[in-house]
């Protein structure tokens, strides 16, 4: 029991000097190699070690590999760089990490929304310019069809013109033929009348009318009572002396010739009598002629100015029609070079919208197709990089030393 109580002595006494504060402070200085030292250096290499697997595997899955990566393992390979700045420099690289999947899910939403506006746009463009074609095509048929209509019209109107020169020729002709019946018929009438007043005055003295005298002019009747003498008067022309003119004489067959003798001559009044009936019916049936080529002719004259009048309204419509027809044509005409230039400009927007697409595919189709592969390998790193700095700070050497060195102090 004395030995006992000897030993527990000298321990506790040991246990005092080296427990001393100032003998604490000379330990870290001289001692580095001491057990409780070499504890916390083993449980650092431990700590780094563990983070460089960590970091290793990160290294490892990446295709390209990480520069900041790399350095931070390379630091905490060299083994001169604190936990503090490996884990400072971890942090870092987390939160360059974040921004970066920020960026991403934001360039992510900009190419999905400029695709769907640069495609709206040309889905537009294309409608626009098929609407174009639809309506230019529209407009040729249109200005091929008026020109057509419009020369149906140009050949109508002449055609027309044509005609209502012919008809009146030959309403011209047909007044002159009727002038000139009436004429003849007239003549042959009065010529009729004289023959039959003659034969009155031989075979029938009291149906004959003399005719009347002639008016003597003042110079005439002068001499003939200075004179005593009927002024000398010119003998009846036309025909026979009858004083009946011909308006119109077309071509007239010579008479009979007389038969080579004569008879003893002898006052027939029976034959008489036929030849007055016979002369009566002719003019009889001059009387009718005249009255159906008067009533002809008023029928021709009438149909002819209900044919100009007709002619003339419908000359002015077709004119009026013409000219709402070249009219529309000129306005399609206009209508097509518009829609001609703009389908040209409307085909070069389109062309650009196209480029402007293409350089959308440059610039988003590897973040569109790889953006869940990039999203994910950036999550496991910043999950790596987040065990890794756990791991660290659970090394932290200030504490682990504390703690050792407390560890005395309990023990004491």
């Amino acid at each position: 029991m004395k030995t006992r109580a000897e030993e527990l002595a000298a321990l506790a006494d040991t246990i005092k000097v080296l427990n001393d504060d100032d003998a604490l402070e000379l330990f870290k200085k001289t001692l580095p190699s001491a057990a409780s030292l070499m504890q916390v250096q083993v449980r650092e290499e431990d700590s780094r070690r563990n983070a460089m697997i960590l970091l290793q595997k990160v290294l490892n899955s990446e295709e390209k590999r990480n520069p900041n990566v790399e350095l931070l393992a390379l630091a905490l390979k060299g083994k001169k760089i604190g936990f503090d700045k490996v884990i400072k420099m971890i942090d870092d690289m987390i939160m360059t990490l974040k921004i970066e999947q920020a960026d991403d899910d934001a360039k992510k939403e900009y190419c999905a929304t400029a695709f769907d506006q640069a495609d709206d746009k040309k889905k537009g463009l294309e409608r626009a310019i098929s609407d174009l074609e639809t309506a230019m095509e529209n407009a040729k048929e249109g200005i091929q069809k008026l020109g057509e209509e419009i020369d149906a019209l140009k050949a109508a109107i002449k055609e027309l013109d044509k005609m209502v020169l012919e008809a009146t020729e030959q309403r011209k002709e047909e007044n002159e033929d009727y002038k000139e019946l009436l004429a003849s018929d007239t003549a042959a009438k009065e010529l009729l009348k004289f023959a039959k007043n003659r034969l009155n005055k031989f075979y029938n003295p009291k149906l004959y009318k003399a005719p009347p005298k002639k008016e003597l002019s003042r110079e005439d009747r002068i001499v003939e009572n200075m004179s005593g003498t009927a002024a000398p008067t010119e003998a009846p022309g036309g025909i026979a002396g009858t004083g009946i003119a011909v308006f119109a004489q077309k071509s007239l067959k010579a008479p009979p010739p007389p038969p080579e003798t004569f008879g003893a001559y002898s006052k027939k009044s029976e034959d008489n009598m036929g030849v007055m009936a016979m002369i009566d019916l002719l003019i009889a049936d001059l009387d009718k002629e005249m009255t159906e080529a008067g009533t002809e002719e008023k029928d021709a004259q009438s149909d002819y100015e209900t044919t100009m009048r007709d002619s003339a309204e419908k000359r002015t419509k077709d004119s009026n029609l013409l000219g709402e027809k070249e009219s529309t044509k000129a306005e399609l005409e206009g209508d097509l070079e518009s829609h001609t230039e703009d389908k040209a400009s409307t085909t070069q927007e389109l062309m650009a919208t196209l480029q402007y697409i293409q350089s959308l595919h440059n610039e988003c189709d590897f973040l569109l197709k790889y953006f869940d592969v990039r999203k994910e390998a950036r999550a496991s790193e910043i999950d790596a990089l987040g065990k890794a700095k756990a791991v660290l700070a659970g090394a932290d050497y200030s504490l682990l030393q504390t703690s050792s060195f407390g560890f005395l102090r309990r023990s004491k």
